[in-house]
């Protein structure tokens, strides 16, 4: 792709010198009334296409400054639902832990019982068969 665009870079400025090689007739450019200049017409071909492109830019940027603050309430509610999703990921992940927690003290707790009263369920059914 670099290379593309040199070789485009480079076509283009050479088009621009043999332009300037050819056209070096002297033109009369009235800018006003009473103010005149007198410049070769590649020159002011060259200023005014340079100019051409300074206001191309400047549009742009202008363009894009106020789509920008179009856009930057829309900006802060993103950033406050952001933030907002990290506190309630970050309270899920307290509550996972605090039920994991709970988790443990149960299953530690319930074979204790469970095997307490099996034994007990279990002897007088024995003592029965025999």
């Amino acid at each position: 792709m670099r290379l593309i665009n040199f070789a485009l870079i480079f076509i283009f400025c050479l088009v621009m010198l043999l332009f300037g090689i050819e056209n070096t007739q002297v033109a009369k450019i009235n800018v006003v009334a009473g103010v005149e200049f007198q410049a070769p017409l590649s020159l002011e071909l060259f200023l005014a296409m340079g100019l051409g492109a300074i206001l191309a830019w400047l549009f742009g940027v202008w363009t894009r400054l106020q789509r920008f603050l179009a856009e930057l309430p829309t900006l802060r509610q993103l950033r406050k639902q952001k933030a907002r999703i990290q506190e309630l990921e970050q309270n899920i992940e307290g509550f996972k832990v605090e039920m994991q927690e709970q988790q443990r003290l149960l299953t530690s707790s319930e074979p204790y019982t469970t095997e307490a009263s099996l034994t007990n369920d279990a002897s007088p059914s024995k003592a029965d068969t025999r």
